[in-house]
Order: structure tokens, then sequence, then C-alpha cells
């Protein structure tokens, strides 16, 4: 199956980590569906990507973080695209620093954790399906590492949504260990920005999205956590497999 008859959703496709994946996916070939809830992000990833392959770009507007929404938009999906041969998932949001947990209601963990995992569980819930069983197919989720640690003081939710992610991503690994569907985890321990926005340290997001890009393309290895601590990790890591 060459890339043109892949399709892959990027779940979290409009946000800063997504676009440089959706943008490298269609550079090379790929068709790329992106779901979001927000109709301005997707218009401003359509300016973003490369002008010869917006043609290849689905997007459409919808809740992958209910289940009611996300069947809605998996059909509306579905209708416009035909079939899923890959998913990535980079769902939440990178940074929370709203305090100590002392100071914090029980609604704002409540909206930490559906960012990070509900929405995470609910999407792979309806996805997963359609590429599980053809070891052609591709389900790779990109996590962060703020779930090992506490980065700062008052980032302690973000600790706890993090975690949960990645316990969840774990979770699959091990209840789905003869799965034919590739599944992989790109972990990233360190920020990630767009090229105006970067400090020392940080993964340049078109740098990550060609590093994921490779990964897709390839399948040719699953159920492994591929780390990610800095640029040189990119192509030691992932393009070179030196774990």
């Amino acid at each position: 199956m060459s890339n043109g008859d892949r399709v892959v959703l990027a779940l979290g496709g409009a946000g800063t980590v997504g676009s440089g994946i959706v943008k490298a996916l269609l550079d090379r070939g790929f068709k790329v569906a992106v779901i979001s809830r927000d109709s301005s992000k997707l218009e401003k990833l359509k300016g973003f990507v490369s002008p010869s392959t917006k043609s290849n770009l689905t997007t459409l507007v919808g809740n992958v973080g209910s289940e009611e929404g996300v069947e809605e938009v998996k059909q509306a999906l579905l209708k416009s695209v035909g079939k899923i041969t890959d998913v990535v998932s980079s769902l939440g949001f990178s940074w929370w620093q709203g305090g100590p947990p002392h100071t914090q209601p029980l609604k704002e963990l409540h909206w930490v954790i559906e960012t990070l995992l509900f929405s995470t569980f609910v999407s792979w819930k309806a996805f997963f399906p359609l590429v599980r069983d053809d070891p052609n197919c591709t389900y790779t989720f990109i996590t962060g590492g703020a779930g090992e640690k506490l980065l700062m003081p008052g980032t302690g939710f973000l600790t706890v949504g993090a975690a949960s992610s990645l316990a969840f991503c774990q979770v699959l690994r091990e209840e789905y260990p003869e799965l034919p569907c590739k599944l992989n985890q790109v972990k990233i321990n360190t920020g990630v920005a767009a090229p105006d926005r970067m400090a020392p340290g940080y993964l340049n997001h078109l740098d990550l999205g060609e590093a994921v890009a490779t990964l897709i393309e390839r399948r040719n290895t699953s159920h492994t956590v591929f780390p990610v601590s800095c640029p040189a990790d990119l192509k030691t890591v992932i393009l070179e497999g030196n774990l």
C-alpha cells in the first residue's frame, strides 16, 4: 500500500505538535484528515500546509472528547474519506500551571483528566476498530514526559493528567500483545514549538513531524515507546531505531 493509498487520521492535528505531523505526512503523499472543535484552527492549518498538498487534507468540525460527538464525526469522516488506515493521536495540552493541589477545585482536576485522558480514550475506542486487525495499519500516540515528574511548583495537575495518559498507553500495549496493527508511542520529554517560538532544548514541531511521519511510513515496529528528550533523539531514537 503506497502512501497515496493511505489515509491518516490526525487527532489533535490542528495543534502545535499535530500540525507539524500533518504537514510532514502531506508532504510525503499521504492523505490526512483532521478533526477539531475549533473551525478557526482548521482554517489556520489549511494555510500552514504546503499549498500543493492541500487537496489531500480533509478537515471536519467535531468533538472527539465525547462518546456521542465522536460517533457523529466518525460517520461523517468515513463518508468523506471512505477509510482510515492510520491514526496518530496528539490530543490534550502541553502546559498547566494553575497552582498547588490544595488551591484547586475538583472541577479543575476533572477538566485536566477529561482533556488528557478521557478524550484520548474516547477517540481510541471509536477509531481503533478501523485499524486494529490490519498489519498494514498503524496507531501512534504522542505523549508527554510530564507524567513522570513534577516539572515545577504549581504544575501538579499536569503531572497527574500526563501520568494517566502514559498509563493508558501502557495498558493498551499489554492488553493487546498480539495486535496486528502497529501500535507505538512517541514520548516527548521536552518542549515542542513552532520555529518562531523556539527555546533552548525544544523540538521544532516540523522536525518532530518528519520523525513521526517516518515512523508511520515505515510500519516496521510495534508495541514500542520512543523516548525523545532532545532534538538529536529524533534521529537516533526514531529514524535509526536506537532505543
